[in-house]
Order: structure tokens, then C-alpha cells, then sequence
């Protein structure tokens, strides 16, 4: 295939700017540069350990994918943030609780030099933390362009080209979609007139797309899901991804559902139940926060199982999902999942899942991938919804009108195959007739 895609190399220093400065992000920060000092390895992340076949199976060409298209290196990597607590990514690391003491001290000095900018605040949206680093900004606009100033101000404090934008702060609390998302138009009325509707995660989105910068949200809240900012995202040529990672049980979801829908396997009932004890977890404990977590967690089976077409097998179970706070767990999330199936005649059968995970172990990689995959997007002039990178979220985006797609393993060829296409390979359908000439032919 020879049409390689035109893509501006990937110079000097790119700036992972975002707001939250929590478990997720101190965990993403402290693990980039133990993998620059040699002392950790990126476990997790495609982008500096998955690979990509190209070529038919007899070729034995298989590349790793930073070498299919040029991504933004480890080396090359600096960070920036926004947090409503004062303290700097060591205190939040230490605190957090996911990385050992020889870890930390190890990176102690890098972690105690990112000192968070002040950031947006709205008690309504978020209502479980004592905030005391807040902008003293009075209106929506003031609150945007303090952002987009904070923009400039870490690229030049960083020595940075260019910048992403990776929202990795609290969640908050659930609403339906107002009025003021279903447009641009709306939306700019909304601001103009700080309407209560407005949240701040999606301040941090405008103000980092009329800055020019990529945009994706690894949270619930509302943000590039939504028409208005969907369209600012086209009008200012900027490529969007989210939202919600998905990184533990969700993930386990999109495995396992796809394998009962391939072997036509029934579904009687799920039920999803995790402990968490961090920040997150905390946050969560707002029965309105919680909300919005479910909304993304509960909304993939119906996608992948696709009752519409397969109603004996799939049109009236059950599937519930809860998160208790416990404290005594810190990051260490357990998660228990109770599948209730049915196979041959109906007769039932039953799977269980216990998945002692670590969140931001889980994440942190996630949000590596997601930064690097969106400067590439930007190089490549793309804008709007990045559908390809589907395979990181819980409620990933699609052109209005397409059906989503949350299969983890379409998600994942999906992905490979845009590679592919971008370094002028082909995309690899898995075919395989060729290989077998006339023992299985295709025509007579």
C-alpha cells in the first residue's frame, strides 16, 4: 500500500498537561521517568511495548508500534497540571499510596518539581474535597482564559512545542445533558451567562481547544462527548478522544461479553461490584458522582451483546453495578463480578470474577498512550472525534449517527489498522484464504 500518510515529525518537548493532579497522574509521572532512569518498565502501554504484524503472515514483518509512526518518545515527555489541593506530585503520590517508598525516592526530586496550577472549582460539581487551591477567577470566560494563559505559561516553563490536554481530575456529580450542550451556540450562550449547567471539566475542554491544544477526557464527566463541544472541536481542528478509561473491570467486561456473543452463549444477570478507598473512591461515595460513574460502566454490554438482533439470548437480563468506598483499600480496587449465563437447552451456568487490581496501575498507562496517540492525531491535521482510539474508554465516541463499538478486540484491530494506514501498510484483515490456493477456493 503506497500511501503513507504526511505526518510532521514529532520535535522537540510535548507538554501532558492535566487537570487532577491524583493517584492516576503522580502514578503516570513517577512510571515515565523510572522508565527514562532504566528502573521500571512501561507495562501496559502499546505505545512503548505493543507491536504490529504488517504483511502476510509468511512475511515475518512485525514492528513495534513506535516504530510504525512516529510518536513522541519518553525522553520527550514533560508534564503539567491543575489541582484544587496545593500539594506537589510527591505529597499526592505519598499520599496516594500506589508506588513503594523505593520507587518514590527514586523519583522524589522530579514528582516535588510538578507544582500544580490553580484549578476550576465548583462545590455542586464536586463534593467530597476540602479545596484550597482554587482561581480567583468570577465567570466562566475569566475561568477560560486563566486556562488558556496557564497553557502558555507551562509551555514555555516546560521548553515545550507543543501540548495535549488529559483530564484526569474527580469525578462529578451526574446530570442530564442540558440544554446548553446541544450546541456550540448554546454553549457559548451558557458561558456568556455562567449558567450553573456549565462544569468545570468543561471549561478545561474549551480553553484547551481554542488553544490549539488535542483534548481527551479519561472521566465520566460530560465534556467532548457532548454536540457543542464536539463542534468546536471540528471548528478549531482538534482531534478529541474519550471518555472514562477503561481500565479494570470494564475492561473485563468488553473481554468477556464478546466471548459469550461469539460462542452464543445466554446472559441471565450480571452483577458488578468493586471496594475502592482512594481520592477517587472518596469522590465516589456522592451517590450523585456515583451517578455518572455507572452511566459508563453499565453501558457496554447492551453494544456488544446486541439484544436487538439476538432477543433469546440477551433481551432481559440483569446488570447491576455498584462502588463502595472503603478506605482501608486505598488504590488496591477488588473488584467481584457474578455472570449468570445459559448454554445448550438452557441450562445455566455461572462465572465469577475476582479481580484484585490496582487503579492507577491500571490507568497510568492509559493515559500515556491516550497524550502520545493525540499528538500524532494533531500532526496528522485530524480533528474532531478520534473513533480509533476507542480502545481506552469505557464510553468511547463515534461519528453521530454510527453505532460504537466497545468489543476490546475490534477496538484493539481497529487501532493497529489506522497504524497500518498511516504508515502505508495494509490493514490486516485475518482472512487467510490466500494462503490455502485451490484447497479453498473462492471461485469456480
Amino acid at each position: 500500500m503506497e500511501n503513507k500518510k504526511k505526518v510532521a515529525k514529532p520535535e522537540g518537548k510535548l507538554a501532558v498537561l492535566i487537570p487532577g493532579l491524583g493517584a492516576v497522574s503522580t502514578t503516570l509521572m513517577a512510571g515515565v521517568e523510572l522508565a527514562r532512569q532504566g528502573k521500571g518498565a512501561p507495562i501496559g502501554s502499546l505505545t512503548q511495548m505493543g507491536t504490529a504484524r504488517l504483511g502476510k503472515r509468511t512475511d515475518g514483518r512485525t514492528v513495534k508500534l513506535n516504530e510504525l509512526v512516529p510518536l513522541a518518545t519518553l525522553e520527550d515527555v514533560v508534564f503539567g497540571a491543575w489541582d484544587i489541593i496545593s500539594e506537589d506530585a510527591y505529597q499526592v503520590a505519598v499520599r496516594s499510596g500506589v508506588l513503594n517508598d523505593k520507587h518514590l525516592e527514586q523519583v522524589k526530586p522530579f514528582l516535588q518539581g510538578i507544582k500544580p496550577k490553580q484549578g476550576v472549582h465548583d462545590p455542586e460539581f464536586v463534593r467530597r474535597i476540602a479545596a484550597n487551591h482554587i482561581k480567583a477567577t468570577k465567570t466562566h470566560r475569566e475561568s477560560i482564559e486563566a486556562i488558556r494563559q496557564d497553557i502558555r505559561d507551562f509551555k514555555k516553563e516546560l521548553n515545550a512545542k507543543r501540548a495535549v490536554m488529559v483530564v484526569c481530575s474527580s469525578v462529578e456529580t451526574f446530570r442530564p445533558l442540558p440544554e446548553a450542550f446541544q450546541s456550540l451556540a448554546n454553549f457559548e450562550k451558557a458561558l456568556d451567562s455562567n449558567s450553573t449547567d456549565v462544569n468545570p471539566t468543561a471549561l478545561y475542554t474549551y480553553a484547551a481547544i481554542k488553544e490549539g491544544v488535542p483534548f481527551a477526557n479519561a472521566t465520566p464527566n460530560a465534556s467532548v462527548d457532548t454536540p457543542a463541544l464536539q463542534e468546536l472541536a471540528k471548528q478549531e481542528g482538534m482531534p478529541v478522544a474519550g471518555r472514562d478509561l477503561k481500565s479494570g473491570q470494564t475492561m473485563m467486561k468488553t473481554v468477556i461479553a464478546p466471548a459469550l456473543k461469539a460462542r452464543m452463549l445466554g446472559l441471565e444477570g450480571w452483577f458488578s461490584t468493586n471496594i475502592l478507598g482512594n481520592r477517587d473512591g472518596e469522590v465516589l461515595d456522592d451517590p450523585q458522582a456515583f451517578k455518572a460513574k455507572e452511566v459508563t460502566k453499565s453501558s457496554v454490554l447492551d453494544t456488544i451483546l446486541q439484544p436487538d438482533l439476538y432477543p433469546e439470548l440477551y433481551n432481559k437480563y440483569s446488570h447491576k453495578v455498584s462502588i463502595h468506598y472503603y478506605p482501608p483499600r486505598g488504590d488496591a480496587k477488588e473488584g467481584w463480578d457474578n455472570i449468570d449465563i445459559t448454554g445448550w437447552l438452557g441450562y445455566p451456568m455461572q462465572i465469577k470474577v475476582n479481580f484484585l487490581c490496582r487503579d492507577s496501575i491500571l490507568a497510568a498507562p492509559l493515559v500515556l498512550d491516550i497524550a502520545l496517540f493525540l499528538d500524532l492525531a494533531k500532526r496528522l491535521e485530524w480533528r474532531g472525534i478520534q473513533e480509533w482510539m476507542s480502545f481506552y474508554f469505557k464510553s468511547p465516541m463515534a461519528h453521530p449517527g454510527l453505532p460504537v463499538e466497545h468489543d476490546l478486540f475490534i477496538q484493539l484491530t481497529k487501532l493497529k489498522n489506522t497504524l497500518r494506514v498511516v504508515a502505508g501498510e495494509e490493514p490486516i484483515t485475518h482472512l487467510g484464504l490466500d494462503y490455502y490456493g485451490d484447497d479453498l477456493p473462492l471461485a469456480r
